[in-house]
This record gives structure tokens, C-alpha cells and sequence, in this order.
């Protein structure tokens, strides 16, 4: 019997949320992978509409809470948590972007990427910095090997360049290091979030696309941009706007 090959969007968004919170695992009781994801109850919104556009490797229990008590990881509170069923069209992208049981980038990987990928990267692991005119992706999770194999796509594919930093934290009683890509101008901020922002359907997930200026014109024009892109109303953009600048001292004085 023949099984269906997984829509271009569903290989979007696993192949962005490997590079984000998403995960592929192919369990000892099982013959094929599975795929999941995990949001704070904060996310909750974005949590279930990215599940929404996965219904076809859905089952029927395909999400739950997970309290403090099953936070084993020691990172953040609450989650809500989505798991797959166990399909051969996904063990199939398991081995592409797994090695070893590990998942490992590649370019093979990453030249499979759409612009929907880049969203769910994004709003998975992407921040503003620096009072909102500039950017991070947070690659904690690879080496700095795969970072490297990551900026290189970017600048190439995309024609965003980032640089790369090294940081280190204490984890579980650990010091870990680790590397972060940061888009240190605007201008290639712009450049990354004008070719994902048409992917941007919930409004929780606004304040991850607006950039912010104190120059009026520079400030109308982004917001133009994101409702032309997003098809969210200009009440709605210029109401976090407006909430997100009240929270920076920046904008406050």
C-alpha cells in the first residue's frame, strides 16, 4: 500500500521547527518517526495554529499540557506539547536531517526550505534586540560548525547576513557554550521579516515583526508593510506598536 507524500506545507513547517522547537524522534517501539513541538502556554495561540496546518499527520490525542512536574528539562514554565503519529513519510525527513540520533544541519536540509520555513524559524526562535531595530536567532541547540553552515545559507539564499556570537550559561549546575546569529543592522532585519511576514496569521505573534523607530515616517512605513503582508488592520498594528513602545524605556523618554 502506497502512502500519500507529506504536503509542501507540512515539510515546511517541520523542516523550519527542526531549526526552532520542533524535534523528530524514531522510538525503539516504533517502526517510524514522529514529529513534535513544544510553546509556553504563553503561545498558546501560535501553538495551535501551527497544529492546525498539520492535520495530516495528526492523530486523534495530538496535543496535551505539560505542567511543572513534567518539565524535566529545567527550562520555562508550562508548555503545550504536540506529537505526530508515527509515519514513513517522516521517518523519511528523519533521516535527512538526523545523524546518529542527533539532528544535524545540513544544506541538503536547509536548501529544502520555503519562505513559510523561515516564519516558523523565526517565530519559534527569532527576537528583537536592541530596542527593536535589530535581531537574533537563538541556535543555542547546534554547533559551531552547524552555525556557520546556517549564516551562510542565510546570506546566500536569502541575501541576510548575520554574524555570529558566543555566549555561555549555567545549566543543571553546567557551563554550557553556545552561538546565537544576530542580525546586527536594520536594513537586513527588514530584508528577513518582509519575506516571512506574509506567514504571520496570529496576533499574539505580532511583536516578533515590528520594528520600531521614533522617526514617524520611518515608523508609518514598517507598520504599512506588516498590514500589507500580514492583512492584519492598522488598528491592530498600530495598537502593539503602540503597547510595545510603552514598555521600552527608549521610546518612553
Amino acid at each position: 500500500m502506497q502512502t500519500a507524500p507529506l504536503s509542501d506545507q507540512c515539510i515546511s513547517i517541520i523542516l523550519g521547527s527542526l531549526l526552532g522547537d520542533g524535534s523528530l524522534a524514531l522510538n525503539k517501539r516504533y517502526r517510524n518517526a514522529r514529529f513534535s513541538f513544544r510553546h509556553s502556554i504563553k503561545q498558546k495561540d501560535y501553538f495551535f495554529w501551527k497544529m492546525g496546518l498539520l492535520e495530516e499527520i495528526s492523530g486523534d490525542k495530538n496535543h496535551w499540557y505539560q505542567g511543572l512536574s513534567s518539565n524535566v528539562d529545567g527550562w520555562g514554565g508550562p508548555k503545550l506539547r504536540f506529537q505526530s503519529r508515527a509515519l514513513p513519510q517522516l521517518t523519511a525527513v528523519y533521516k535527512l536531517t538526523t545523524k546518529k540520533g542527533k539532528k544535524v544541519v545540513r544544506r541538503k536540509w536547509l536548501n529544502l526550505m520555503t519562505p513559510l520555513s523561515l516564519a516558523i524559524w523565526w517565530l519559534d526562535d527569532g527576537s528583537l534586540t536592541a530596542n527593536v531595530r535589530k535581531g537574533v536567532l537563538c541556535t543555542d541547540g547546534f554547533s559551531l560548525k552547524e552555525n556557520k553552515i546556517l549564516q551562510q545559507y542565510l546570506k546566500i539564499v536569502w541575501g541576510v547576513s548575520s554574524t555570529l556570537g558566543e555566549s555561555s550559561t549555567k545549566h543543571l549546575g553546567k557551563s554550557l557554550q553556545y552561538y546565537r546569529l544576530y542580525i546586527r543592522s536594520t536594513e537586513q532585519l527588514q530584508k528577513l521579516l518582509s519575506i516571512l511576514l506574509p506567514f504571520v496569521k496570529v496576533e499574539s505573534m505580532l511583536p516578533k515583526v515590528l520594528v520600531l523607530y521614533k522617526d514617524s515616517q520611518l515608523q508609518e512605513r514598517w507598520i504599512s508593510k506588516v498590514v500589507d503582508l500580514t492583512g492584519f488592520s492598522r488598528d491592530i498594528v498600530e495598537k502593539h506598536v503602540r503597547e510595545r513602545k510603552s514598555k521600552l524605556k527608549a521610546f518612553r523618554e
